[in-house]
């Protein structure tokens, strides 16, 4: 007989009497951990990611971004020829000559209307939090492996599925620029054209920048999960952030902060499409995303590791 409770079940002993005990992927005793410590921290790792990526609600969520660029594949299809060449988002214009510019152009809205961000909200709002609100929390902050460990794993889990996101949006774009528009060799923003499989690889860059800021974001989401027991109120908290970062950052008076705000450099990869590669801006965006990433991070060690477990 066993009481499910969250992601995890609590065997029952003889007589009524609950035994608590960690995971499986846990190490029985300490030594065991000490003796081999890159195993331990694999299979903690590997067990995070079973349950980050077997949630049924970030299952959900990675179906409705690989159906996004469907959606907006088959609605650019149909609309192209009545698009002017100032409106709608960079790259758009392109589209007509090259299919593999439907995963800029989708990558770019599900940006800028919060589809990615929410994704990475939701897992990483729920990261602590969730534990918590489900009362498991207390035998994780109290098992051997430590609560370094435990932020370091969770927060790598959620780099991953970030990762996933936004590879997965980039791969389906491609596939359907591929079915939907003429697909041949990319001719880049300086006018140089190279091979279909160059331009493809630029695109798995600029979507390997976006996990990037998703991740930075995500660092955000994971201190504000250790601040509170609702899932809910990390995740709003985040897209509040977000949203606030946004607004001020197509404010022109507030100019002067513009490059300290977390969103700024979100889209400061178009340098991957033009030769040579213009690396100021992506550079200048991963130095952004790194600072976000310690500074929040640091805050949720700070806060994880000086956490009452009696209480």
């Amino acid at each position: 007989m066993s009481i499910e409770q969250g992601d995890r079940a609590l065997p029952q002993a003889a007589g009524g009497a609950v035994a608590v005990r960690p995971r499986l992927d846990w190490p029985d005793e300490p030594r065991l951990a000490q003796r081999n410590p890159v195993s331990a921290w694999l299979r903690f790792f590997a067990s995070e990611i079973r349950l980050v990526f077997g949630r049924p609600r970030n299952l959900a969520l990675l179906g409705v971004l690989g159906f996004v660029p469907v959606f907006f594949g088959v609605v650019f299809r149909l609309t192209i020829s009545s698009v002017d060449g100032g409106g709608g988002p960079p790259f758009l214009n392109q589209l007509a000559g090259n299919g593999v510019f439907l995963a800029l152009v989708v990558l770019t809205v599900m940006l800028t209307v919060l589809l990615l961000p929410l994704s990475a909200a939701v897992v990483s709002g729920d990261a602590i939090a969730g534990e918590a609100a489900l009362g498991t929390l207390r035998g994780l902050l109290t098992v051997p492996a430590g609560r370094t460990r435990l932020l370091a794993v969770k927060y790598a889990a959620i780099v991953v599925f970030s990762l996933a996101a936004c590879l997965l949006v980039a791969a389906m774009s491609l596939v359907m620029g591929l079915i939907l528009f003429h697909v041949g060799q990319v001719t880049l923003l300086s006018g140089t054209t190279v091979s279909l499989g160059a331009g493809v690889l630029r695109v798995l860059a600029v979507a390997v920048f976006a996990a990037a800021a998703m991740a930075s974001l995500s660092a955000i989401g994971l201190a504000a999960s250790t601040l509170t027991q609702h899932p809910v109120g990390a995740i709003a908290g985040v897209l509040i952030v977000t949203v606030a970062s946004e607004i001020c950052d197509q404010v022109p008076q507030l100019s002067a902060i513009h490059a300290y705000l977390p969103t700024h450099y979100w889209l400061s990869w178009d340098g991957l499409f033009r030769s040579p590669t213009d690396w100021s801006g992506v550079e200048h965006g991963l130095v952004s995303f790194a600072v976000y990433a310690v500074i929040f991070g640091s805050i949720a060690w700070a806060k994880l590791t000086s956490a009452d477990v009696s209480s």
